[in-house]
C-alpha cells in the first residue's frame, strides 16, 4: 500500500529530506549530513519539522466534555475554551492506551491528537457503556501539522498569524493555549497555531487543511529566513524529546506500562473527582509500584538500544526504553523502566543486545535539559 504524503511533502522533498515509514505517511528522517546541524538550529534557532501524521479526533455534541473526562487521566472539566492539556489515555487496568492533547473549542467542541487510529473506537466505546449523545470524526487526513520549534519560534510566527474576531495573537499565547485565524493578509490561508511542541524549546504548531500545505510552507518559510530557520527530521526530533524528557508511544510503553512507569505519572491528577477508566487501578499502582521511569548517565560512547537489559550486578532489573548519544550532556543519555528497588542505583549497567562490554549508567534527573521548563513557557 503506498504511503501517505502530507500537504508538505513537496516542500520537505525539496529540502533534501530521506524519508520513512512512520503510522502510514512518509515521514522526513533527516535533511543535513549531519544532524546535529538540525539539532543546533532548534536549540539556537528555529526549526520546521511536519507532524501530521499525528492522528486527530473530532469530539462534538452535548456528552463530548463527559467522554472526554471519562477516559483522560487529567480533569478536563478545568479546560477553558482555547485550552490544551496534556494526558494519558488508560485501561481499567491501568495501562495506558495513548497519550495525547485535547483541545477545548467550546462546551460542546473538543479535539483529540494522538498517536493511533484505534482512538476514536476507544472514546465511541466508552461513550456506549455511558450513553453520552457524542459525535467522533477522524480529521487526521484534513488537518495537516507543522510545528515551527525553537528560541525565534514567537518572533517568526507574531507578526504573520492575523487571529480571527476575538481570538489572541500568537504574541499573547502562554503555554498550552491555541488561536485561530489565517497567515498574512486577507485571504491568506486558515490555520490554528497551538502553543504546544515535542523539542523541549519554545514552540508552536501550525495546523492547516493539506490543500494549504505548500502555502503555509511557502509562507514561514520566508518569514524564518531571516532567523536562520532550518528543517528538522525525526533523527533529530529523536535526540531533542529525549534530552527534554519526552517519551514516544511504542518504547515508553508497549501495552503493559502505567503512566507513572511510562514517565508521565504527572498526568496522573490527585484532586480529579470524576471517575474515569483506570482511576481505582492507578490509585492502587501508585501506592504499589513495581517498576519505575528513570534516566540514565552512561559512560563512554555506545548508545544502548531498546530492549537492552540494566542490570544492578548481575542481575537484570529492567530495560532501555530511549537512549541517544547528547550534544547537550556530551555523553549517552536515556530512559530505563527499572524495579522500584533500583531507582536511586547505586551503580547500574547496560547490556546491550548486539554484544559488547556493559555500559556503566548513573541515575539522572529528568528532563536532562532545561529541568524546569523556562524554554517552553518563556
Amino acid at each position: 500500500m503506498a504511503l501517505k504524503r502530507s500537504g508538505f511533502y513537496d516542500r520537505t522533498a525539496a529540502l533534501g529530506a530521506t524519508f520513512v515509514e512512520y503510522a502510514d505517511y512518509d515521514f522526513p528522517s533527516q535533511y543535513a549530513a549531519d544532524i546535529l546541524e538540525e539539532y543546533r538550529a532548534c536549540r539556537e534557532r528555529a526549526i520546521v519539522i511536519d507532524l501530521t501524521p499525528l492522528r486527530k479526533v473530532e469530539v462534538s455534541g452535548p456528552g463530548s466534555e463527559a467522554v472526554l473526562q471519562a477516559a483522560a487521566t487529567r480533569d478536563v472539566k478545568r479546560l477553558k475554551d482555547g485550552d490544551v492539556v496534556y494526558t494519558a489515555l488508560c485501561d481499567e487496568e491501568g495501562q495506558v492506551v495513548d497519550d495525547g492533547t485535547i483541545f477545548r473549542f467550546g462546551p460542546e467542541r473538543f479535539r483529540w491528537i494522538g498517536y493511533t487510529d484505534e482512538d476514536e473506537a476507544w472514546l465511541a466505546g466508552i461513550a456506549r457503556r455511558n450513553g453520552l449523545d457524542v459525535s467522533l470524526e477522524n480529521s487526521t487526513d484534513r488537518l495537516h501539522n507543522l510545528a515551527v520549534q525553537g528560541p525565534a519560534s514567537r518572533d517568526i510566527l507574531s507578526s504573520m498569524v492575523v487571529p480571527n474576531e476575538g481570538a489572541r495573537r500568537v504574541s499573547e499565547l502562554t503555554w498550552f493555549t491555541f488561536t485561530e485565524g489565517r497567515l498574512g493578509s486577507s485571504g491568506g490561508p486558515d490555520v490554528l497555531v497551538s502553543r504546544t511542541g515535542y523539542s523541549g524549546e519554545l514552540g508552536y504548531e501550525v495546523w492547516c487543511r493539506p490543500e494549504d500545505g505548500g502555502d503555509v510552507f511557502d509562507r514561514i518559510w520566508a518569514a524564518g529566513e531571516p532567523y536562520g530557520l532550518a528543517p528538522l527530521g525525526l533523527d533529530a526530533l529523536d535526540v531533542v524529546r529525549v534530552e527534554a524528557g519526552l517519551i514516544f508511544k511504542g518504547y515508553e510503553y508497549e501495552g503493559s506500562e502505567d503512566p507513572f512507569e511510562a514517565g508521565i505519572g504527572f498526568t496522573v491528577t490527585r484532586s480529579k473527582a470524576d471517575p474515569y477508566v483506570g482511576k481505582e487501578a492507578l490509585n492502587r499502582r501508585r501506592t504499589e509500584p513495581k517498576q519505575a521511569f528513570i534516566g540514565l548517565v552512561l559512560e563512554g560512547d555506545d548508545v544502548p538500544a531498546n530492549g537492552d537489559a540494566v542490570l544492578a550486578g548481575s542481575e537484570p532489573v529492567g530495560v532501555i526504553t530511549s537512549a541517544i548519544s547528547s550534544p547537550y550532556c556530551g555523553c549517552p543519555i536515556g530512559f530505563a523502566r527499572v524495579e522500584v528497588a533500583h531507582t536511586q542505583g547505586p551503580q547500574l549497567t547496560v547490556s546491550r543486545s548486539e554484544g559488547g562490554e556493559p555500559i556503566r549508567a548513573s541515575v539522572a534527573r529528568v528532563p536532562f535539559y532545561d529541568p524546569e521548563k523556562t524554554r517552553p513557557k518563556s
